[in-house]
């Protein structure tokens, strides 16, 4: 779910239910606000369903000093209900620099350098918040149309930030929609990996995207997302990737989907679960 509240999107009650039926037990609940935010109640309809929350997704600025107090706000209001409910990790979503449905420019497409150096220092002071006052461990994610996408940003995120306070998210998809290697960061920096959303992306797509400069939301809409095993990465490949860190994580299963049918999602899920398992990842 790209949104907490959107009428195209599947309800979340129905979303639930079928997760459940795709054979999912582990959960991330998505943008703040599309499941129930109370900590009782969002715990009591997991718990019928047979989900563990471990972790929970925020948009926030931080490039921006004007946005900072909301933005902690805002992350505080997720915290105290996800380490309420005993997830593990917080996801930081980067503001996009087009809107998400319309695909105008809202932001400057490439960050300045002190509002760059604000970035850092405020994702160290978010995730030393999340870690010291709630027990999370916040993760980065890069996307496409935000200011962390290609190879060349995730290196400067990984050299800047306090690794005590902030791991990242391993976006399979995104990080090949933003023409950089998912194995090539596992084998670079192994000790920074500490959450995955698996998901892939049609190659051919990725390319016109970036030719014609589409927003993101255009790409999206023309399908290039896909479900594995077609696109990038080779999931193959990227479970041998993910085993050789050695360590344990939670592989989120994912794909952007916003807009489609909302009889798309289910048959997709499951076929998506079911190879995952087939390639060792997950149960059969």
């Amino acid at each position: 779910m790209w949104f907490p509240g959107d009428p195209v999107q599947v309800p979340w009650r129905t979303a639930l239910r079928e997760m459940q039926q795709a054979g999912f037990s582990v959960m991330e609940t998505g943008p703040f606000g599309y499941f129930p935010t109370d900590p009782k109640q969002l715990k009591d309809v997991m718990d019928e369903h047979g989900f563990r929350v471990v972790a929970g997704t925020g948009w926030g600025i931080l490039h921006k000093a004007e946005a900072w107090a909301e933005t902690e706000a805002f992350f505080r209001r997720i915290g105290e209900t996800h380490a309420a409910v005993g997830a593990e990790y917080v996801v930081h979503l980067p503001p996009m620099f087009r809107d998400e449905k319309s695909g105008e420019y809202t932001d400057d497409r490439v960050l300045s350098t002190e509002a760059w150096n604000l970035y850092i220092k405020n994702a160290d002071k978010l995730g030393r918040i999340m870690k010291q006052d709630y027990g999370l461990t916040m993760v980065l994610h890069p996307h496409g149309d935000s200011h962390i996408e290609t190879p060349q940003d995730i290196d400067r995120i990984f050299q800047a930030t306090d690794p005590d306070y902030v791991g990242f998210c391993l976006d399979t998809g995104h990080i090949v929609y933003g023409d950089g290697d998912p194995m090539e960061l596992c084998r670079k920096y192994p000790e920074r990996i500490s959450y995955v959303h698996i998901k892939a992306m049609d190659p051919g797509l990725v390319k016109q995207a970036h030719d014609e400069d589409w927003p993101f939301v255009k790409a999206v809409k023309a399908g290039c997302s896909v479900a594995p095993p077609a696109g990038l990465p080779d999931m193959h490949d990227l479970i041998e990737a993910l085993a050789d860190l050695d360590k344990e994580l939670y592989v989120v299963c994912e794909q952007d989907m916003y807009g489609c049918p909302k009889d798309a999602p289910l048959p997709i899920a499951i076929q998506t679960r079911e190879f995952l398992a087939s390639q060792g990842l997950g149960l059969a």
